[in-house]
């Protein structure tokens, strides 16, 4: 499973990817807001700093609603970056713009997905990626890994090529639980990824280690 963090933060970005283990970014306004980069100008810029740490796909989110706002703003998005994923919201004119990058060789990520039908439009429309919010459904009383589940067997079902990219991941146990029902990518903070080491077996055998070196020398 690749690993993704979602965030603008560009200290956290190169702390994933120091670990080694980093295989990719996502963002949106709302995280550039975050990091208080505001502007057009300013934000096309914090893309191309965001894919100058990171060897694999950024993530880079459309702000209009309209198709020809998106093919216009994802045009632009693409050609800051070769790493650069136009990100799409999963929307009519969404689904009609991913097929029109999907068909001229530019990444996709249909995002705000929380559907099994919204993800099959998806992989229809030939999305790179398409993102479930497992955290915003769990939010809602919903399960959110039961649609990661879903949109599993229906790829499987048809030989998609879209990976689902699960996101709105919020702790180290939804990264557990997406990769055993086969998710191709998660996102999520930092500390979804770093807590991912955390067990106390590990604290307390290193400590002992450490105590009987110390006895011998």
């Amino acid at each position: 499973m690749k690993f993704f963090i979602d965030t603008a933060n560009l200290e956290q970005i190169k702390e994933a990817q120091d670990m080694g283990i980093l295989d990719g970014v996502t963002t949106n306004p709302s995280l550039m807001a975050k990091e208080g980069i505001t502007g057009t100008d300013n934000i096309m810029k914090h893309y191309v700093n965001i894919c100058k740490l990171v060897d694999g796909d950024v993530s880079a989110e459309v702000i209009s609603t309209d198709y020809e706002g998106m093919v216009r703003e994802g045009e632009a998005l693409a050609d800051l970056h070769s790493q650069i994923v136009v990100k799409l919201p999963m929307i009519k004119d969404g689904v009609k713009a991913c097929k029109y990058f999907s068909d001229k060789g530019i990444k996709t990520n249909m995002t705000l997905v929380f559907s099994a039908g919204q993800a099959l439009l998806a992989a229809k429309a030939g999305a790179t990626y398409v993102s479930p919010f497992i955290g915003r459904l769990d939010d809602i009383s919903t399960d959110g890994l039961n649609l990661i589940a879903e949109i599993r067997m229906i790829y499987d079902n048809y030989g998609f090529d879209t990976e689902i990219l699960a996101a709105s991941v919020r702790h180290t146990m939804h990264v557990i639980d997406c990769a055993k029902l086969g998710a191709d990518v998660m996102t999520g903070p930092l500390s979804s990824i770093t807590g991912l080491l955390n067990h106390p077996l590990t604290d307390i055998g290193l400590e002992k280690f450490l105590a009987d070196y110390k006895k011998g020398n």
